[in-house]
């Protein structure tokens, strides 16, 4: 396992959690081994293990970038993930409206619709 491997291994678990690796790992097949390589060396191994901002602010443009680019899949992972990166609801919401004002209403209208069920649903699961 390379470097950057090991590294993207460590940052992901730390950031969405082990079941969530898990259960990602457990899911991954032949096909798609290599896209799961690539992700977990460039983007968990290069750019969130760089400490040049932290893992909170990483949270916010995260977030903010999936919803300006319509990449809503992802949203409700990377809420869940807050709780490990220390953004808070509030953080999301300033990351958000800065959607609404720079991408369009609709799209960050349809992203806090994620949120708001996302923290409704881990809310029920304490």
């Amino acid at each position: 396992m390379s470097d950057r491997l090991s590294a993207g291994m460590a940052v992901r678990r730390a950031v969405l959690g082990d079941a969530h690796v898990d259960r990602a790992e457990a899911a991954k097949t032949e096909f798609d081994a290599p896209f799961q390589t690539l992700i977990t060396e460039t983007a968990w191994g290069t750019l969130w293990a760089d400490d040049t901002i932290s893992r909170r602010e990483r949270s916010m443009l995260t977030l903010a970038l999936l919803a300006a680019t319509g990449n809503f899949e992802e949203i409700p992972m990377h809420i869940r993930a807050c709780t490990n990166t220390g953004a808070s609801a509030q953080d999301v919401m300033q990351a958000l409206m800065h959607v609404a004002v720079y991408a369009g209403v609709p799209k960050a209208n349809h992203a806090i619709k994620l949120a708001k069920q996302t923290y409704a649903e881990m809310e029920a699961e304490r």
